[in-house]
């Protein structure tokens, strides 16, 4: 059972496209206030960070109106401009790696943390989860394994002080049929349009 304490000061770090895809693959959408409101539960929450890539020259991102409802909403949102290109195979893909940007993030505010949650399974974070244990900070991790394939890399789940199976917080945080005309709290079909592809950073638009 993940130990969370009352005193502790907590911060979320949400890797907004690995969060998504692991929800879509337990086949739910996350209701956010009912994630945050979750984990200020369990300790003082400082802050909760938002980290998402946007198409650059785009008038309108189908990304908006979850960014705008996030950020009126004690959310920390951090974005920045997203690259389109061509592939080898003629297929448009976006680039817009935001873990350099989460990773600095962690290690400037774990200073002020005793524990830090961080939603996503990329094991590139491994060695940035390590830095911080040794500040004397705690991580949790939020994945899921039960996704086909599993979005949790097995360095990052061992390496983390907690993993959480993103399944089982469902109850809590998953966005209620009848709560779907509510656009402030839905992400449907935010990311329908890229995949993400490990092996380059980059995501393919799919039409």
């Amino acid at each position: 059972m993940t130990e969370f304490y009352t005193e502790e000061r907590i911060a979320l770090f949400i890797d907004g496209p690995n969060l998504h895809a692991s929800a879509k693959g337990l086949g739910f959408d996350i209701d956010y206030k009912q994630l945050k409101a979750s984990f200020a539960k369990k300790g003082r929450l400082i802050r909760a960070m938002y980290y998402t890539a946007l198409l650059e020259d785009q008038e309108y991102s189908p990304l908006r109106p979850l960014i705008d409802w996030l950020d009126y909403n004690g959310f920390t949102m951090v974005t920045k401009p997203a690259k389109e290109f061509t592939d080898s195979m003629g297929r448009r893909r976006v680039k817009g790696n935001m873990d350099i940007d989460l990773a600095i993030d962690v290690l400037e505010m774990s200073e002020n943390l005793d524990h830090v949650v961080l939603f996503s399974g990329d094991g590139d974070f491994r060695p940035l989860v390590a830095a911080v244990q040794r500040k004397g900070v705690r991580v949790t991790v939020v994945s899921s394994m039960r996704t086909q394939p599993s979005m949790i890399a097995d360095e990052l789940r061992r390496q983390a002080d907690n993993f959480i199976e993103l399944n089982d917080l469902a109850s809590e945080i998953a966005r209620k049929h009848q709560d779907r005309p509510q656009r402030p709290v839905a992400e449907d079909d935010d990311y329908d349009d890229y995949e993400d592809d490990e092996d380059d950073g980059a995501v393919v638009i799919r039409r």
